[in-house]
């Protein structure tokens, strides 16, 4: 701690005694100046005056939530010179210090060197653990408890759940039996006490059990609630977040910030733009500010709603925009399909000083990719380069499929193979590279080398194996890869799926097979089908089978003229103009436009 110089007025503070002083510190420290507390100390010191078991545990409290390890250890090494260091309160303030600095061990050499232990010392270093997610340590320092005679409280149950808070540290088990426990103390009464058995549950996945703690807590709090919406949430059960929402209202539940972050993801999933645009307006009745990750996810919502006007509205009014609200607002253009609106705005955010992050550079990327802007390809390379993101994760993998999108396989090639740690996104973004180039056997090669790495595939990286075997004609491996994804992995198949085992089939003239595959798909898919399979029917001049495919296209579509076109084209191939007259002349009857080509440079 450095010794400050007083002003004018020390003359007079340094005749405050030490009850005065104290009053100051503790003041400063509940307001949250803890840098303050800390200034007042040295003065207090300068003036000959140095603190008691009321003052150390207020320091040692404002060094935890500075994270400054120096003045911590500084004013240990100060309350043991002045010898407090066996004072029950210092000792319990020190475990607790210590822990937050993640320095476990001076934790425990202070909590092991207390000679008068009490409730709250074993609380102190139990929750120093559990802070840790060392579940297994604070658990033992539980039953040691126990075994000497020390009856828990709520605080220490509370401490121990919270270990749980990264479930993969402990076990359900574990978790059931502190619950069991903390009835055996008549604690289950207790609202925080429940709280974080709810949220355990929750952090297990177990929305059951933390639905049964939850409506057996009589004193349902807020906290209660949100616990509750963020379960539903985490588990998927969007119409049970918005029900418990709807009883949180009839318990007139006054509404915070948490609330509208679980409620409005919710309706982020649920992408209807009226709930939306309704818990908007209860929004401003509470009177809740835009600020993150509120405003963020309304700009979210409204994108994800197709209601782009509504979510630039929203990111205008932010007086304040985070690099969050501008990612979300840059992400919402690209997702929607408006790659140079993306782009826009991404240039004024660097114009107006933001520096882009990895997900605000990736968003970027992609929106070039979609847009395939050569200058502003350069642009956002000069940008990695400057600030140093070439090695973020999120950028690599938007880097190769911008390099593939626009044919530079070798530098996608150089960017994944620089990467040193790659996600499932990066390989399955590398194989689509190739597999829409016609590299068929690159494709396998880094599906079997990402199989070796121990990473398991998805439906994504799946689509790319059976687009690279319809391009490079490898019917038998694509059958085998469509059977293996599913009995393997679980992957159930969808339009992507079948629509590419339809075209590996058509391409190697199985015609009938094809047919059969799309007899027996979902009929929810069978009309994106028909299209690949009328073109197959063109090539092998299977007339026959054409008419089939495009009696159910028309079906299925009867307003799309490329349906037409593709069964005039059809008949052309085989010398039958009268026909292929006919249905060109269909096109024109129902007024139907086919739009012409284009390119984009």
């Amino acid at each position: 701690m450095q010794i400050h110089r007083f002003s004018s007025s020390s003359t007079l503070i340094t005749k405050k005694p030490l009850y005065l002083w104290n009053l100051t510190i503790r003041s400063s420290v509940n307001g949250g100046f803890f840098a303050q507390s800390l200034e007042t100390y040295s003065f207090m010191r300068h003036s000959g005056i140095h603190g008691n078991n009321f003052t150390f545990p207020l320091l040692l409290k404002a060094c935890a939530n500075l994270a400054s390890i120096g003045d911590g250890t500084m004013l240990h090494a100060h309350l043991i010179h002045v010898g407090f260091e066996s004072d029950v309160f210092v000792q319990t303030s020190l475990v607790d210090m210590y822990s937050k600095f993640s320095n476990l061990r001076a934790s425990r050499q202070v909590f092991d060197e207390t000679s008068t232990r009490s409730v709250i010392s074993w609380n102190s270093m139990i929750a120093a653990y559990s802070r840790s997610f060392r579940v297994n340590e604070a658990l033992k320092l539980f039953r040691e408890m126990l075994g000497g005679g020390f009856e828990p409280n709520s605080s220490t149950f509370v401490s121990l759940l919270s270990g749980f808070a990264d479930p993969t540290h402990g076990s359900l088990f574990q978790g059931r039996l502190l619950h069991g426990c903390l009835t055996k103390f008549q604690l289950h009464d207790d609202t925080p006490v429940e709280n974080s058995l709810v949220q355990m549950y929750v952090n297990f996945g177990q929305i059951d059990s933390a639905c049964s703690v939850f409506y057996a807590i009589s004193e349902k709090t807020v906290i209660s609630w949100t616990i509750m919406l963020g379960g539903y949430l985490k588990a998927g059960a969007v119409a049970k977040v918005f029900e418990t929402f709807s009883q949180m209202r009839q318990n007139n539940v006054v509404l915070d910030k948490f609330v509208f972050v679980d409620i409005i993801s919710s309706c982020i999933q649920l992408g209807n733009l009226f709930l939306g645009s309704s818990l908007h307006s209860l929004l401003l009745k509470t009177g809740l500010k835009y600020e993150d990750p509120i405003g963020c996810l309304l700009i979210s919502m409204y994108s994800k709603c197709g209601d782009l006007l509504s979510a630039r509205a929203v990111f205008d009014l932010l007086s304040e925009k985070s690099i969050y609200s501008w990612t979300s607002m840059i992400s919402g253009y690209a997702n929607a399909g408006y790659p140079r609106e993306a782009l826009s705005l991404f240039s004024m955010a660097t114009q107006n000083n933001v520096r882009p992050n990895g997900a605000m550079l990736a968003t970027a990327i992609s929106a070039c990719a979609d847009l395939g802007s050569l200058s502003m390809r350069r642009e956002i390379e000069a940008f990695i380069q400057q600030d140093g993101l070439a090695s973020d994760s999120q950028v690599s993998t938007s880097l190769i499929h911008l390099y593939c999108k626009f044919g530079s396989i070798e530098k996608a090639e150089k960017v994944f193979n620089s990467m040193i740690h790659r996600d499932l996104a990066a390989w399955s973004s590398m194989m689509n590279g190739y597999a829409v180039h016609g590299m068929g056997e690159k494709t396998m090669n880094l599906f079997h080398e990402m199989q070796r790495s121990g990473i398991k595939p998805d439906g994504s990286v799946y689509a790319s194996i059976l687009l690279a075997c319809s391009h490079s004609g490898l019917v038998e491996d694509g059958l085998e890869h469509f059977k293996n994804m599913q009995l393997d992995y679980g992957i159930v198949p969808t339009m992507v799926h079948y629509t590419c085992l339809v075209d590996i089939l058509s391409r190697a003239g199985h015609l009938e097979l094809a047919l059969n595959t799309i007899q027996e798909m979902p009929t929810q898919f069978q009309s994106q089908a028909w299209a690949p399979f009328l073109s197959a029917c063109r090539t092998y001049c299977d007339v026959e089978l054409g008419e089939v495919a495009n009696r159910c296209l028309l079906s299925s579509n009867p307003r799309n003229p490329v349906n037409h076109v593709l069964m005039a084209n059809l008949y052309t191939s085989m010398g039958k103009w009268k026909e292929a007259a006919k249905v060109r002349s269909l096109i024109d009857d129902k007024g139907l436009v086919k739009e012409p080509g284009c390119s984009q440079l």
